[in-house]
């Protein structure tokens, strides 16, 4: 588990974006604006929209490979609409070396 610390508070909007690669959920029951991302076999992050943390657990045998992506995530992430083409591309190679160092070939 990490912490980082961000250098703006987390837009709400963020978690919205994050939709495009994973899982997210609202999580009322622990504060408004709490959230949760889910990436299997990736990492998963948790936090509070407004605040300038977040915590982020990685798969730790696939750390190494994923990392880089989570950086591409925080750093390309706009306000208003957001062209994921290259994202997805980074988001589907990763995810091939990912699939091949946790499961093997085939």
């Amino acid at each position: 588990m990490k912490e980082f610390l961000l250098n703006e508070p987390v837009p709400a909007g963020f978690f919205a974006y994050l939709e495009n690669f994973g899982e997210v959920e609202a999580l009322p029951n622990l504060g408004e604006g709490f959230y949760k991302f889910e990436k299997p076999d990736w990492f998963s992050i948790k936090g509070l929209a407004g605040d300038t943390t977040v915590e982020v657990r990685f798969k730790k045998e696939v750390m190494h490979l994923t990392v880089d992506f989570l950086y591409l995530l925080f750093s390309s992430y706009r306000k208003g609409p957001v062209d994921l083409t290259v994202l997805k591309q980074r988001e589907q190679g990763v995810g091939g070396r990912v699939k091949e160092h946790l499961h093997g070939r085939g």
